[in-house]
């Protein structure tokens, strides 16, 4: 049976008249990483604001290791951590006074260690003496992390934590957070606009729409439910080709000898047949199938059918 360790019971926030997060639920596993997506506007900020207990919810419940912040707020923060690359830190301390504040605040044991440790982890050992306001946007996003991690949390709340990472560094980030997660059953609420990312990290994803949860399942499951591949061919006989799709009734666009056709992902080998029974070589072939980003763009522009199937 598996742990549950946050537990999210109808929450919701009103604005006034607004709905930003309506009647959402949903669970967090140990050691699990679960990916929490949605356009902008979805309600993702509003939600990990009422997560971290900052904004109270207009109803709902929230339970941490099956307590609510209202019986144990002060035990549930010291479990828990959060990092965004879009919240700010004090701006002419340096990378040392900022970790030992925070060290002093977790009330972190040989505090010392745990800092060189992360600092190494995250390749910024080299910044300790520089002041916040010097360091580039991805050398604070690593320094977030590194305070993130300081109390070793068995939750943590990651809002989009590569977005101003070079790609070698977020390589580096994920392969931290990967081994968090394998060693010491770090849980993880993860958000961003990455989905190549989403589909490497996450063992399950939320997608919030309009304030309300409109899929939830693993990244491949969720892609699966797009049943269209894009196929582009390169067809020097082109005159041929269309002479062919046109008779097959075969929808395509063309740019020169390349061909842009939508095809059933089942049906793929069936079409490659008919290629071959009519003779017709092609010199370049790419088959797009579809991904986490395709489910995602074709649920946010409203394509998601009642039950959850597109």
């Amino acid at each position: 049976m598996l742990n549950k360790v946050l537990e999210v019971k109808n929450l919701t926030k009103q604005f006034g008249d607004f709905t930003a997060v309506d009647r959402v639920s949903f669970s967090l596993n140990e050691g699990e990483i679960l990916g929490l997506l949605g356009p902008n506007g979805a309600g993702k900020t509003t939600t990990i604001y009422m997560l971290l207990d900052v904004m109270e919810p207009t109803s709902g419940q929230i339970s941490y290791f099956g307590k609510t912040f209202k019986k144990a707020r002060s035990e549930i923060l010291k479990r828990v951590n959060f990092s965004s690359a879009y919240i700010s830190l004090p701006w002419l301390f340096t990378v040392d006074q900022v970790l030992s504040i925070y060290a002093d605040l977790y009330e972190i044991p040989n505090k010392k260690k745990r800092i060189d440790k992360l600092l190494s982890e995250f390749e910024i050992n080299h910044l300790r003496e520089k002041e916040v306001n010097s360091l580039s946007a991805g050398e604070r996003a690593r320094l977030l992390l590194t305070k993130a991690f300081l109390n070793y949390p068995e939750i943590i709340l990651l809002d989009e934590p590569t977005a101003s990472l070079d790609p070698e560094i977020a390589v580096k980030i994920r392969e931290f957070l990967k081994k968090e997660q394998k060693e010491y059953k770090v849980s993880m609420l993860f958000t961003s606009h990455n989905m190549g990312e989403v589909e490497e990290m996450c063992d399950r994803v939320i997608i919030l729409n309009h304030g309300k949860i409109i899929a939830e399942d693993t990244p491949e499951n969720l892609a699966n439910q797009i049943t269209v591949s894009q196929m582009e061919i390169l067809i020097k006989d082109y005159k041929k080709a269309e002479e062919v799709f046109e008779d097959q009734k075969i929808k395509y666009k063309r740019d020169g000898s390349m061909f842009y056709i939508s095809v059933e992902s089942k049906k793929i080998s069936n079409f490659l047949t008919m290629l071959t029974n009519n003779k017709i070589n092609f010199q370049d072939i790419s088959i797009n199938k579809p991904d986490l980003e395709d489910f995602f763009l074709k649920v946010s522009k409203g394509g998601l059918r009642p039950g959850g199937r597109l």
